[in-house]
């Protein structure tokens, strides 16, 4: 039996772990048999089938999504008032396990949307305590600033003029955002012990649109040497849409 350890198509996969060798097993009279460490793709979930041709490996199945998963999820707002925080699962919830692995970006994308559905705008944005800023009259980012040796935040020259209306605490390693009169609705109920830290923004009543980057390829939420810009929204309509 001889081994070798050729080159490596992902096919546009980003595999985990990240360990760019793969083995080839050959037997007297028999094909090749192809095998490496990699479980999943981080994007999409499946686990990679290798083929050799040419000299080379292949993943044998394309990825669905080799640019990563950009999210894009609607929140009405008829109150103008906007719960903030790290954790809402009290009154929001879903579960977790319903689809693909959370630790992927497409199980990361099905239960932001899954929130959503239930009127949380929710995000996994690791332990990044970001911040939800105004930019503009109906515009906002979340965004974790880079912070200077004196710990003083600083954004890009792009958002230079943005207002920070909350900080979130994040020890859920996520966002939470939901109509406050709509949570309380619910059962939410402020000053619970349950609920932590939060904050109430007031925005203009209307229909926000949230477009969320960290499933992105090449997204790093863990990136602290810069500003991280995990969400952007805007106001797309100015009463909630049925």
């Amino acid at each position: 039996m001889s081994t070798n350890q050729p080159p490596l198509n992902l096919n546009g996969h980003a595999l985990l772990p990240k360990h760019p060798d793969v083995m080839i097993f050959v037997e007297p009279d028999e094909d090749p048999f192809v095998t490496g460490l990699h479980r999943r793709c981080a994007t999409c979930d499946e686990s990679p089938r290798f083929v050799l041709r040419d000299g080379t490996v292949h993943v044998q199945e394309p990825c669905a999504y080799p640019m990563g998963i950009t999210t894009e999820i609607t929140l009405n707002v008829p109150s103008g008032k906007l719960i903030v925080t790290d954790d809402l699962r009290d009154v929001y919830d879903v579960d977790f396990d319903a689809g693909a692995s959370y630790n992927s970006a497409l199980g990361q994308a099905q239960v932001v949307e899954a929130m959503a559905a239930i009127g949380c705008a929710f995000a996994p944005v690791g332990d990044s305590s970001p911040n939800l800023y105004r930019d503009g009259a109906n515009n906002y980012v979340i965004a974790s600033p880079l912070y200077d040796d004196n710990d003083v935040p600083h954004l890009p020259e792009a958002l230079a003029e943005a207002e920070c209306l909350a900080e979130i605490s994040t020890e859920l390693w996520a966002y939470s955002i939901a109509d406050f009169e709509d949570w309380k609705a619910k059962g939410g109920t402020p000053g619970s012990k349950l609920l932590g830290e939060y904050t109430v923004a007031d925005v203009a009543p209307g229909t926000y649109k949230f477009t969320l980057h960290v499933g992105e390829r090449g997204f790093d939420k863990f990136d602290f040497d810069t500003t991280r810009v995990f969400t952007h929204i805007e106001r797309v309509a100015p009463l909630p849409t049925p």
